[in-house]
């Protein structure tokens, strides 16, 4: 279910055990059923029901919160969201109650000094698009830097470079202005922009992811959120 799409594993699960996925017309209720490639898997009304109630949100995270689970000292993300901190140009017709927040986990990390877009979601099918392991989506980062880049710096930066051992994909970067690169990337390593300037010479002192697939952050304010639109896909 999860490799064509249909939910995350985790969904999967929830959704077998409650009696709502259907093989070529057959209900399914024993976990790891094994099946062919060519039979057809439907959710039951109930559980398409149930996606359509599922909701993504949009977070401009200020720095100082973490993205995922809470740290000594640090809130998380999630905390940012509620009924005041929601943008009042956000035009999702959607209204926001405290069950929304249940299941709703980052799709990606946000360092907890780095700021801009984090997606958090309910939905399986979105998390898995975003940070599974075929995902295709690239992410877009504004980083102001400080020190003397070397001499092939920048082009070790778009292909070059290695962390913990493994070469890294290439990169789309390029200088926006005297001290701020924009980065294009097509993985998410732990602090991965930080550690790639640092291997060039260069310190970073400001990250803001602005986009993530087709997906922009746009004029969404720091600390505030909007719901994902029908029309937007990442």
């Amino acid at each position: 279910m999860a490799q064509r799409g249909l939910c995350s594993r985790r969904e999967a699960d929830r959704y077998i055990e409650r009696g709502l996925v259907f093989v070529d017309g057959v209900r399914i209720t024993e976990l790891g059923t094994k099946i062919s490639p060519d039979q057809k898997i439907e959710l039951s009304q109930e559980g398409l029901a149930r996606q359509s109630t599922q909701v993504t949100i949009l977070l401009n995270k200020p720095v100082g919160y973490v993205s995922g689970q809470p740290e000594d000292g640090y809130k998380p993300a999630v905390d940012l969201i509620g009924t005041a901190s929601r943008w009042k140009s956000d035009k999702s017709p959607r209204k926001f109650n405290s069950t929304q927040l249940k299941g709703l986990e980052p799709a990606g990390r946000l360092d907890i000094d780095s700021n801009g877009l984090l997606v958090l979601t309910q939905d399986g099918r979105i998390a898995r698009k975003i940070i599974g392991e075929d995902s295709h989506v690239d992410k877009e980062y504004l980083v102001r830097v400080t020190g003397k880049i070397s001499a092939d710096g920048l082009k070790q930066l778009n292909h070059g470079l290695s962390l913990d051992g493994k070469k890294l994909k290439p990169a789309q970067v390029n200088w926006q202005n005297e001290d701020q690169l924009c980065f294009v990337l097509h993985e998410g390593k732990k602090r991965q922009i930080r550690r790639m300037c640092e291997l060039v010479g260069l310190k970073v002192v400001g990250l803001k992811r602005v986009r993530i697939g087709k997906v922009m952050l746009g004029n969404l304010p720091p600390g505030q959120w909007r719901y994902l639109r029908d029309d937007e896909q990442f």
